[in-house]
Order: C-alpha cells, then sequence, then structure tokens
C-alpha cells in the first residue's frame, strides 16, 4: 500500500470524529470544516513522519487541537456564529441513542448553549477530558498547558456547568 493510500485510508476512518471534535470546540460547523482541512494538510505535509510515529491518532488530535487554538488568535475569530444550530446531517445526526430525532436535538441545542457559556480553555479542556477521554496530563501535552492548570479548568467548568443547569431547571 503506498503512503498516500496509507493517508487517505487513515484520514476517511476518522473524519467524522475529527469534524464533530472540532465542531464542539468551535461551536460552529463552518470553523469545525476549516479546522480539520487544516489540520488533514498539516498530517498530509508530515505524513511519513507521523505513519511511523508511536501513536498517530494521538499526533492528529494534538495537531487539531493545536490548530484551533491558533485559529482562535486570528482576528476574525472573535467573530460571532449565528445562536441557533445547523439541522442535523450526517455523522452528527446519527450519533447514536435510543432518544427521538427531536429529543436529540433539543440535548445538542442544551450542551451547545453550555458548552457556550464557558471560556475557550475551559471548553477545551472538557471537550478533551470528557468527549474524546482523554487523561489529565494528555489534556495538559495537547493544550501545552500544566496538569494543575487542567484539573482547575475542568473544575470551575464542571462547577458552572453545574449551576446553569440547577438555575435552567428552575425556571
Amino acid at each position: 500500500m503506498s503512503q498516500d493510500d496509507e493517508f487517505r485510508e487513515f484520514v476517511t476512518v476518522r473524519m467524522d470524529r475529527w469534524r464533530r471534535t472540532a465542531f464542539l470546540l468551535s461551536r460552529d460547523w463552518h470553523a469545525a470544516d476549516d479546522l480539520v482541512s487544516i489540520m488533514v494538510g498539516k498530517l498530509y505535509w508530515h505524513w511519513a513522519k507521523v505513519s511511523r510515529a508511536g501513536n498517530p491518532e494521538a499526533f492528529a488530535q494534538r495537531v487539531l487541537t493545536r490548530t484551533w487554538l491558533d485559529e482562535r488568535r486570528r482576528p476574525w475569530s472573535r467573530e460571532r456564529a449565528s445562536a441557533r444550530l445547523p439541522e442535523p446531517s450526517g455523522s452528527w445526526a446519527s450519533l447514536g441513542s435510543s432518544h427521538s430525532p427531536q429529543a436529540r436535538v433539543d440535548d445538542r441545542a442544551q450542551l451547545d448553549e453550555l458548552l457556550g457559556s464557558l471560556g475557550p480553555r475551559q471548553r477545551a479542556v472538557l471537550v478533551l477530558r470528557f468527549y474524546l477521554n482523554h487523561s489529565v496530563e494528555e489534556t495538559a501535552d495537547l493544550l501545552g498547558i500544566s496538569v494543575g492548570t487542567v484539573k482547575s479548568q475542568s473544575a470551575r467548568a464542571l462547577e458552572a456547568l453545574r449551576q446553569l443547569a440547577a438555575s435552567g431547571d428552575q425556571r
């Protein structure tokens, strides 16, 4: 199998997950697509090294996370997307649960609202720790911060989410 075929297979298998992860980080499907495109280009450029690495999946996740952090610093990242979620399509709509389609849309809307209430670093820590199931050490490494910062950001973000969820239940 040629390196191009190997790369194509690697990307094809993981594309939907990367796109969902990028959406959870950026909260915008267009930005998520841009992030994944940039990440795939970077992976392709360094594929010879990446394919020899012990864990190309972790390398790809690091590239995606760092790409998101880099893009956040650009001036256009301060623009805000519409408050409405896009209609579910493709793999996002098929994230399995036995709930009705409307219940899944409501769950996504609530998750989007709760994640949107957090700062970018807290949101990134929660997505990496609890959605992608990375360890504290892996999360710290991916974000370029200390283990203690990951722990404190996780605790603060979870507490903020608990307070928001509690106040939402009392409405």
